[in-house]
């Protein structure tokens, strides 16, 4: 979290300018931001007066231990997800099965995950 209001202001408008320029609507910009917030029970704007408290709450917020992966033993495979990906997972599997099965590359867990253009999560919380 960006340790000024102003700081916070001067990176939240290069985000969103980064994001209109890619096609993404001021609505959806807006909702994502408000999302962030209400991640961390900020309902109301964030102002010159309230954004250190604001802040510091965000930053006192219990936040979850990474898991340790083993790149060893687990792939991940991600794309970007569209209706007519719908069956991809299965097929991919089951090709995976069909040509790896008795390979040892088998031992290595494949992890399909899709990425969303509507998807702003991660690229908010990374603001400052």
């Amino acid at each position: 979290y960006c340790s000024t209001f102003q700081i916070y202001l001067d990176e939240r408008e290069k985000l969103r300018m980064s994001l209109l320029l890619n096609k993404y609507s001021n609505q959806i910009i807006e909702q994502q931001f408000n999302n962030v917030l209400l991640k961390f029970n900020i309902d109301q704007p964030l102002t010159i007066i309230n954004y250190d408290k604001c802040r510091q709450n965000v930053l006192d917020s219990p936040y979850k231990e990474r898991i340790v992966i083993d790149y060893d033993k687990v792939m991940f495979i991600h794309f970007t997800y569209c209706s007519s990906m719908k069956t991809f997972p299965f097929q991919f599997h089951t090709l995976w099965s069909k040509y790896f099965g008795e390979s040892p590359i088998n031992e290595v867990t494949p992890v399909l995950g899709t990425r969303n253009v509507q998807n702003l999560q991660r690229r908010l919380t990374k603001i400052g």
